[in-house]
């Protein structure tokens, strides 16, 4: 089952040539969804082929590099055909900012536009499949971090042992894999347990947006696949990392470390790093032994299944 990310904008708040603003698309089971919208953003989903048929979009927070994409998009949706409603998730405190953003497009639009705000440690989305919570990060403004987690798959099925015990090869099968009972033409029964293994565990990545590094992230990440965290500069802006709200890429690292994360990106890359962004790459390398990943304007990355 798909689980994909398509990194559409990876800048920090000044773009550059090669990287466009903050904007994340995830693409798990065929829903689509956006993290974060900057400028331009809609160029940016036609460029990497993402199409526009996102369901919901997460706001990290409100300056202007993480929204000032909201507009264009809204309105090119608009030009497409939209007719289903578009859901925009923002921090505490910051609907009626977002309310006067989005009606900035007027009153004519052919769809309706959902916002409401999110709460921290809360699901926001719930399907059968995964659901969308938020966790608190640490901005100069309102801000949240989105973690998406799949639901538990279950657990294998042992076609052979099956066999063994006397079941017919077909329905009787699924009726075992989906957790019922069957009873056998002799009268024995036989239960899910013993032909089916423990259940999986399913995908779990995250999205910090701006953050200085913070327990509550990692406390809210700890064992994901995959983490997203803001790298803005390098160990020698340290201390202007921890003035304006950002991470370094080291503190990035540390975090993910003891978070225990298998895989780390780092994104939202200063403009001052333009052309040797490999600098934070290298940093981080020395403090986390995991799979590391400097994003780049269309990046994606597969999420596999851990088994």
């Amino acid at each position: 089952m798909t689980l994909r990310i398509t990194f559409l904008g990876t800048s920090g708040a000044v773009p550059t040539t090669e990287r466009s603003p903050s904007g994340i698309l995830v693409n798990i089971h065929g829903d689509k969804f956006l993290f974060d919208a900057g400028e331009g953003i809609q160029r940016q989903m036609m460029h990497y082929g993402t199409g526009f048929g996102i369901q919901d979009i997460f706001l990290t927070h409100i300056h202007g590099d993480h929204i000032f994409g909201l507009l264009g998009l809204i309105q090119t949706m608009d030009f497409n055909g939209r007719e289903e409603s578009l859901f925009i998730h923002t921090p505490p405190g910051t609907k009626n900012y977002l309310d006067n953003l989005v009606a900035l497009c007027g009153t004519g639009l052919g769809y309706l536009v959902i916002t409401s705000e999110t709460h921290p440690n809360t699901t926001i989305k719930k399907t059968p499949d995964y659901e969308i919570k938020t966790f608190k990060t640490d901005h100069k403004t309102s801000s949240t971090g989105y973690a998406l987690i799949e639901t538990q798959r279950k657990g294998r099925f042992f076609r052979e042992k099956a066999e063994e015990l006397g079941v017919p090869v077909g329905k009787d099968f699924s009726i075992l894999h989906e957790g019922n009972s069957i009873t056998l033409k002799d009268g024995t029964i036989v239960s899910p347990e013993q032909v089916i293994g423990p259940p999986r565990p399913g995908r779990k990545i995250a999205y910090t947006g701006d953050t200085r590094p913070t327990k509550t992230t990692i406390e809210a990440v700890s064992g994901f696949d995959l983490l997203i965290h803001d790298s803005t500069f390098t160990e020698e802006y340290k201390q202007r990392a921890e003035l304006t709200g950002h991470s370094t890429a080291i503190g990035a690292a540390d975090l993910a470390t003891e978070a225990d994360i298998s895989h780390l990106v780092l994104t939202h890359i200063s403009s001052r790093f333009s052309g040797n962004s490999k600098l934070l790459l290298n940093e981080a390398k020395n403090r986390f032994k995991g799979e590391l990943t400097l994003a780049h304007d269309g990046l994606e990355i597969d999420i596999p299944y851990a088994d």
